[in-house]
C-alpha cells in the first residue's frame, strides 16, 4: 500500500468546482492523477484548465487505475456512488479512497470499505469557485478530517502535503460541523446580499464600498472575541431606534429582510446583559409581526 510521501496515482471523480482543484493541489505536491470523470461542459472545460492533459476517464477506469482516489461528487450523490461502486465490483482493494464532502465522515463509504477500501473524509473548510485562484486559498486551509484511528495519519498527511492543516472531526459530530460552516457562510451571503440591495434602493452608487469597512471590522473583530464584538441598538436596549427599523422595513415592503432582521436581532438580544424589562421590550417588538395592528402576540417571558 502507498502512503502520502511516496508519489501514487491520484483518480478524481468530479472535476467539480472542489474536484478539480484538490486534483490540482495534489498534483502539485508530486503525485501523478491517473483520469478525471467530467461529464458536462464546465466540468470539462474546468478539467482543461486546472488538469491539463489529464485524461478525462468514466469511474470504473480511474478506481482501476489509481491508489488513491478522490470522490468530489455533490452529497447528495455520494452514498449512491459509493454503494454502485463496490457493487460493480472494480474496487481492487488496498486503495485510498476519500470523499470531500463537509456533511459525511467515513460511514457512507462503508460499501467501499467492505471490499478492502481505506476509507477518508477530508473536507476543506472553504468555499471554492472552481478556478486556479483556490489553490492559493487552499494554502493554510483548515480541512476536517474523519477517519478509522488507525488511518488517521494518512488523512492528515494528505492534507499537509496540499500544504492545509488538519482538524480532526468525529463521524458523529459531521452534521453539527457541516450545519454550522454553511450557517456561517451560506447566510453570511444571504443577510450582505440584503444589505447591499437595501442600499441600492437608497440609490448609493456603490454599496460594498460604503459597508465594506463596517463589515470587515465586524467579522475580524467577532472572530478575535466573540459576543465582546456585538455593538447597536439591541446591545444598548434601544428599544427605540429597533422599533424604527422595524418601521423602515415595513415600508420597504420586503417581507424577507424583516424575517432575516427579526430573527438576527433576536440572536443578539440573547448574547445581551440587559437588564429583564428592556429585553421584554425588545422581545415583543421583534416578535409583534402585524404590521396592520401593531398587535404584540407574544405572552411575557416567566
Amino acid at each position: 500500500m502507498s502512503t502520502p510521501g511516496h508519489r501514487m496515482g491520484v483518480g478524481i471523480i468530479s472535476a467539480g468546482r472542489v474536484g478539480a482543484v484538490v486534483g490540482s493541489a495534489l498534483r502539485a505536491a508530486g503525485h501523478a492523477i491517473t483520469g478525471v470523470a467530467a461529464v458536462s461542459d464546465a466540468s470539462r472545460q474546468r478539467a482543461d484548465d486546472l488538469l491539463p492533459g489529464i485524461p478525462i476517464l468514466d469511474a470504473p477506469t480511474i478506481l482501476e487505475r489509481s491508489e488513491l482516489v478522490v470522490l468530489a461528487v455533490p452529497d447528495d450523490a455520494l452514498a449512491d456512488l459509493a454503494e454502485g461502486l463496490a457493487t460493480a465490483g472494480v474496487v481492487p482493494g488496498g486503495q485510498i479512497i476519500a470523499h470531500t464532502s463537509g456533511r459525511y465522515g467515513i460511514e457512507v463509504l462503508k460499501p467501499l470499505q467492505e471490499k478492502g477500501a481505506i476509507t477518508l473524509a477530508l473536507h476543506p473548510a472553504m468555499t471554492f469557485t472552481g478556478m486556479s485562484l483556490d489553490l492559493k486559498r487552499l494554502i493554510g486551509c483548515p480541512w476536517a478530517v474523519t477517519a478509522a484511528p488507525m488511518f488517521l495519519p494518512i488523512a492528515k498527511a494528505l492534507v499537509v502535503e496540499m500544504e492545509g492543516e488538519p482538524v480532526e472531526i468525529g463521524e458523529a459530530d459531521r452534521g453539527a460541523y457541516h450545519m454550522a460552516l454553511a450557517h456561517g457562510s451560506n447566510h453570511l451571503v444571504v443577510l450582505v446580499n440584503q444589505v447591499l440591495s437595501i442600499l441600492d434602493e437608497l440609490g448609493v452608487e456603490d454599496p460594498a464600498r460604503l459597508v465594506s469597512p463596517l463589515l470587515h471590522a465586524a467579522l475580524d473583530e467577532t472572530l478575535r472575541t466573540g459576543p465582546a464584538a456585538l455593538t447597536g441598538p439591541v446591545m444598548r436596549g434601544d428599544a427605540g431606534t429597533v422599533g424604527e427599523h422595524l418601521d423602515a422595513i415595513r415600508e420597504m415592503r420586503r417581507p424577507e429582510v424583516d424575517r432575516t432582521y427579526r430573527a438576527l436581532a433576536a440572536g443578539a438580544l440573547a448574547l445581551t446583559d440587559l437588564d429583564e424589562p428592556k429585553k421584554r421590550t425588545i422581545a415583543r417588538l421583534l416578535a409583534d409581526t402585524d404590521p396592520a395592528t401593531g398587535t404584540d402576540t407574544t405572552e411575557d417571558p416567566e
